[in-house]
């Protein structure tokens, strides 16, 4: 699994994608760093997270994910996947884990911002820290959404669209339509927001991140059965 992830660390970073995503994250995270702290002359980091959660992870997440299985089916790659001594499980979990870094090196990065804070004053320090958990619990669950939309079509394009269709549907349709208000997952991403870690909240992200995860290898599976 080691190997995979190496080489997936080594296509982002071969590619502009891997710059790409950390850089727009970065700039994501300053801009709001200084809209929602700086200019409002606050302490308070979690407004940080919301609005990168709410906006950043949209966009960002189908550019993350889609190249992960498409691509290789569409570069040609994909037998010698199919064929390696990895377990698909492995493959799968690697590819996510993977996606997953490109979010926590910015998301690490927002400790300078704490840093600065700190120079005036400490801000809340387990406020801080479970919005960066629920931040990170929220990203597995539409990284692990793009790994399965990547492993359902050669076209990375489509996969982008099906992750950033399941993005907005999860943020924005609860809004819309009341009776499905309990399905957001930015409602449960809020909670910790407010320094509280809902056991719910949590075994929602994980259960859905886990389920992505094995359809995926499922699907996988089957393509090598094929094969």
């Amino acid at each position: 699994m080691g190997a995979v992830i190496k080489k997936e660390l080594k296509n982002y970073f071969l590619s502009p994608i891997g710059y790409v995503v950390i850089g727009i994250f970065l700039i994501a995270f300053s801009s709001f760093f200084y809209l929602t702290t700086i200019d409002q002359a606050s302490i308070d980091l979690t407004y940080l997270f919301y609005y990168t959660a709410l906006y950043g992870l949209m966009f960002i997440t189908p550019l993350l994910t889609m190249w992960t299985f498409s691509g290789e089916r569409k570069s040609g790659t994909e037998q010698r996947l199919l064929t390696s001594p990895v377990s698909m499980l492995g493959v799968v979990i690697a590819k996510f884990l993977s996606a997953l870094l490109l979010i926590i090196i910015p998301v690490i990065c927002t400790l300078m911002y704490f840093g600065i804070l700190c120079y005036f004053e400490v801000p809340n320090v387990p406020i801080y820290l479970t919005s960066m958990l629920g931040f990170l619990l929220l990203s597995c669950v539409y990284i692990a959404f793009g790994v399965l939309a990547s492993s359902l079509t050669e076209s990375p394009i489509i996969a982008g669209i099906l992750t950033f269709a399941f993005v907005f549907a999860s943020t924005w349709v609860p809004y819309l339509v009341e009776s499905l208000s309990s399905l957001s997952l930015l409602d449960q991403f809020i909670n910790f927001l407010y320094g509280q870690i809902n056991i719910g909240s949590v075994v929602l992200f994980v259960t859905i991140t886990i389920l992505c995860i094995l359809i995926t290898m499922i699907i996988m599976q089957r393509r090598k059965s094929i094969k």
